[in-house]
């Protein structure tokens, strides 16, 4: 497995993971699945200052993805940004999350970011689990502040400061 930049011939790919969480899942909270054309679009957004990667086996196909965002739109938060991981369903547990979640770390360092906020539903441990992992504390709960499936559901909020989370330490992103 390795880690890449996403690239436009992955949107099918990327699509179908993200999707999949969309319609059975509360792991987001957006409600509608992305059409080929929104993951193009979101691809071309993840291109520069804010970029996405894919996980890949030797076969190339993409175990899962993770991006960066811009965490909020006032010009203070330009140091912050948040992250997103994803990992196909038959390809969890083997250490893919780690691996995307590493490289958007190390990515968020090399394009200068302080700091990277992780928006979690509260009820998704693996997620929590992987993100401490990786050097994020919790630093907030937002109660019932998303409603899916019927449901109200928290958010855990965390928090990964780069020079406190050793940054210098991480492997460089495969190219």
């Amino acid at each position: 497995m390795h880690v890449r930049q996403v690239r436009r011939e992955d949107a099918e790919a990327v699509r179908a993971i993200y999707n999949r969480e969309v319609t059975e899942s509360t792991v987001t909270f957006d409600l509608v699945p992305r059409s080929l054309e929104d993951q193009l679009q979101w691809i071309d957004a993840h291109s520069g200052a804010h970029p996405a990667v894919v996980a890949v086996d030797d076969g190339g196909d993409v175990a899962g993805f993770a991006s960066l965002s811009p965490y909020r739109s006032r010009p203070a938060y330009r140091t912050t940004v948040e992250d997103s991981v994803y990992v196909a369903r038959d390809a969890r547990g083997a250490g893919v999350g780690r691996l995307l979640l590493e490289a958007a770390l190390q990515q968020a360092a090399d394009h200068g970011f302080h700091a990277v906020m992780a928006r979690i539903v509260g009820s998704h441990e693996a997620s929590i689990r992987l993100h401490r992992a990786c050097g994020f504390e919790l630093v907030g709960v937002e109660r019932e502040v998303g409603r899916k499936f019927g449901r109200w559901l928290d958010v855990a909020l965390m928090q990964c400061l780069l020079a406190d989370a050793g940054s210098n330490q991480r492997p460089p992103l495969i190219p």
